[in-house]
């Protein structure tokens, strides 16, 4: 590409060559010539970056709609917990929630952490407007740290329900919640891995583990709250984070909101939770050994011991030996693994499964049952 030289700079190019020598006032004003291409070059960067900033804004544009959506729909939880005598302590716990919809009516779902050693008279609910309420009716799982709370009031703003079984590792997600008690917070990151477990949380009453691992920022006083995709729709219920300082450090964890809805449902119609049924005892010992003297090439998914009679696995002719190495799609870590996969699978749901036997690997499908109450939920 050419350009034309400004008239001063092609006669001082001239002059130059012919040796002469330039007065004062002609450098000055040539000097000033220099200055005002370069101020010109600045507009021009300038009105460049206020284009490429319309053109993210729209991408950001987004984010705040999906914040304006949800937020309404986001509450913040403050517990006292009950002494034995039934006296309140002036001890709280704090957490956040969301309303949601379950059989067309709404309810906060929260982590039972923020509500444990509360009971509704003493749980205190705050809306985004600073209204304020407290449940008549609270349920709870330990075993995967939900609680449900069931409000007074019947019109409430409810955020939309997502599909966590849809989510991709780098989907963009946002947090909200009420870290160290600043309500209403709004943090953005990105799905960083799916289908954690085995983490140590608390008094390790949640043994049913299956988590979403997010890097938006989840602090104390997140628990509990959305995790949201761009579409608004909540995909998961922020629980825990690994963290050596007690703060963020970009690894926070959420329950998976199929999950969650699964288990809010059966708290809110029979009072308590059905688990997914197999119907295996699996082995504890199972190790590298014992795969590579079945043939496999090194220790992977989990070793049947035995099949109960007329269970689901014995319907879909899970044999003793048999190795499950996929359920679902999900390539199986360990026996932990699977029972928390089976534990939360929606009952009567048909499951692939893909299993080694006799040197090779073969696909079944099986229908997840009804654990007995005393079961694990393998």
């Amino acid at each position: 590409m050419h350009r034309t030289l400004p008239k001063a700079l092609c006669l001082l190019a001239v002059s130059c060559a012919l040796g002469q020598m330039w007065p004062t006032e002609a450098l000055a004003q040539i000097a000033a010539l220099g200055a005002t291409s370069t101020a010109n070059e600045r507009e021009q960067e300038y009105d460049q970056l206020a284009r490429d900033v319309e053109a993210l804004e729209r991408e950001l544009g987004i984010i705040k709609r999906v914040v304006k959506l949800v937020t309404p729909a986001v509450v913040h939880i403050e517990a006292s917990p009950v002494r034995g005598s039934g006296q309140r302590s002036d001890l709280q716990e704090a957490g956040s929630g969301v309303i949601v919809k379950i059989n067309n009516k709404p309810f906060v779902l929260t982590n039972r952490h923020v509500i444990k050693h509360s009971s509704a008279p003493y749980i205190r609910v705050q809306f985004a407007d600073g209204n304020v309420t407290r449940p008549n009716q609270v349920w709870s799982d330990p075993q995967t740290d939900v609680a449900v709370l069931r409000l007074p009031d019947n019109d409430l703003l409810a955020a939309r329900l997502g599909n966590s079984s849809n989510l991709d590792i780098g989907e963009q997600v946002l947090a909200v919640g009420s870290p160290f008690g600043l309500s209403q917070s709004v943090t953005r990151g990105i799905i960083s891995a799916k289908g954690r477990y085995n983490l140590d949380l608390g008094d390790g009453d949640v043994r049913l583990q299956n988590f979403l691992q997010t890097d938006a920022a989840i602090n104390p006083g997140n628990s509990g709250g959305p995790l949201i995709n761009l579409r608004g729709e909540v995909v998961g219920i922020n629980t825990a984070i690994a963290s050596n300082s007690g703060g963020n450090e970009g690894i926070g964890f959420s329950i998976p909101i199929n999950a969650v809805v699964r288990i809010a449902k059966d708290l809110t119609t029979v009072g308590h939770v059905n688990r997914g049924f197999l119907g295996v005892t699996l082995d504890s010992l199972f190790d590298d050994r014992r795969a590579r003297a079945l043939g496999l090439p090194g220790l992977s998914g989990t070793r049947v011991k035995s099949v109960e009679a007329g269970s689901p696995a014995d319907r879909a002719r899970l044999k003793p030996d048999d190795v499950i190495l996929m359920f679902d799609g999900i390539r199986v870590s360990d026996m932990d693994h699977l029972i928390s996969l089976v534990g939360l699978t929606e009952i009567g749901r048909k499951i692939p499964l893909i299993v080694y036997r006799d040197r090779r690997a073969i696909e079944l499908d099986v229908k997840i049952g009804d654990a007995p109450e005393e079961d694990s939920g393998s």
